[in-house]
């Protein structure tokens, strides 16, 4: 197994992992644990194998905890990223770059923000809110890195929004986050449906000219919180 690629888990003791099957192996004498944080080190590291990529997973999520690897294929390879790093090539192909992914997610969170206004579908009598609340959506869902549903490509760019509207409405016009949810499979849907519903009736009240009073509504409080927020 040493001279294979493989994904692994967390090991009882020092220098140790688990693999998919149950199996502890310790790693090689002369392999090292190369902490996450390059990702070109990584990958390169990697396509040059054998390595051990060791995960850790909390809840839901899968946490990296580096990669065992051959000491000297690492340092061959930081060798060669070093020099490459080092040509003024490599730092105009750089910025090129950041520039060309900044300018594609420039387009991306405009077409998101105008993909939330179609779905809110508010009366031009709240136009102003519309824009508002698509505003304050987007901002949140839109950063790189964010994890939210609006960095996902598995699914149209119009349920992205709607998902995203909705996630937001139930952190910030509802109690979810104070909530105490009984650890039971599926509570904790069941819980989001029944506030999602919520949400839909709260959006609706917008879809017509039919008054509805700033005072008690939370959308607008949720906003107005925003606003002050974002003033501080």
């Amino acid at each position: 197994m040493p001279n294979q690629n493989l994904t692994v888990a967390v090991g009882p003791s020092e220098r140790t992992v688990v693999t998919a099957e149950g199996k502890i192996l310790t790693a090689p004498a002369d392999w090292i644990l190369l902490p996450p944080g390059d990702a070109a080190l990584t990958r390169r590291v990697k396509l040059a194998g054998p390595t051990w990529s060791v995960q850790e997973k909390r809840g839901r999520k899968i946490f990296s905890r580096g990669m065992w690897c051959p000491a000297a294929t690492v340092e061959q390879i930081r060798a060669d990223l070093a020099a490459e790093r080092a040509d003024p090539a490599h730092a105009k192909k750089k910025a090129a770059d950041a520039a060309r992914r900044e300018k594609k997610h420039g387009e991306y969170v405009e077409d998101f923000r105008g993909a939330v206004l179609q779905f809110l579908g508010f009366s031009s009598y709240y136009s102003a809110l519309a824009e508002k609340l698509a505003t304050a959506v987007t901002a949140h869902a839109t950063p790189v890195g964010s994890g939210t549903v609006a960095r996902t490509e598995r699914i149209p760019i119009e349920q992205r929004a709607e998902a995203a509207v909705i996630a937001w409405l139930r952190h910030q016009t509802t109690a979810y986050d104070e909530m105490k949810i009984a650890r039971i499979k599926g509570e904790r849907r069941e819980v989001r449906r029944e506030l999602a519903e919520q949400s839909r009736k709260l959006l609706n009240q917008y879809r017509s000219d039919f008054p509805v009073n700033p005072d008690t509504c939370p959308l607008r409080t949720a906003l107005n919180k925003a606003a002050a927020e974002v003033i501080k």
